[in-house]
């Protein structure tokens, strides 16, 4: 069966209750992971944004771990729920929560997802005047951009108790948690 999409538009907002957000869900087969819903709630009025992914099938709590040495390991794809943990070496990490999102990316996506929100804190620690934190950002961007070359590995661990999450690589050490 091919992808399919289906959105439904003039919905009212969760946050601003105007008549402005669309909601898709969309269908799609993941090589070796197999078949997922994708969701995401947009408004055009007040830029709300939430997505989720769910696979199709039940899958048992999950742990991912996964080393990228190589470009060519950047271009691993990852499946990742809003239920889900990623942890990037000693960089940081992108969180569960309310605010949390599921997507369909690679280890690129990740590493440029951390990026750009270790810059947003490196400017608004600029703006407060506090050093060593701007510091420390730099250092982890510096460190990023050396990872998103291919010239220093980095391991990332994917955890996820909904179990609608994977890194998809035959190098991806699998666990049940």
């Amino acid at each position: 069966m091919a992808d399919e999409s289906t959105t439904v538009t003039g919905e009212p907002c969760p946050f601003c209750h105007e008549k402005a957000l669309s909601m898709t869900e969309m269908r799609r087969e993941v090589p070796y992971f197999g078949v997922c819903y994708l969701f995401s709630m947009d408004c055009t009025n007040c830029k709300y944004h939430k997505a989720d992914i769910e696979a199709e099938e039940k899958h048992e709590p999950v742990r991912f771990d996964f080393e990228a040495k190589s470009e060519d390991d950047l271009k691993v794809r990852v499946v990742k729920s809003s239920n889900a943990t990623v942890k990037l070496g000693t960089i940081g990490s992108i969180e569960p929560g309310e605010a949390a999102n599921g997507y369909l990316t690679n280890v690129e996506g990740l590493l440029k997802r951390l990026q750009h929100r270790i810059e947003s804190l490196k400017e608004a620690a600029k703006e407060e005047g506090d050093d060593a934190t701007v510091k420390k950002a730099k250092g982890h961007l510096k460190r990023l951009t050396r990872i998103l070359w291919g010239q220093e590995p980095i391991k990332i661990t994917l955890t996820d108790p909904s179990g609608n999450s994977a890194i998809i690589s035959e190098a991806a050490v699998k666990k049940r948690l």
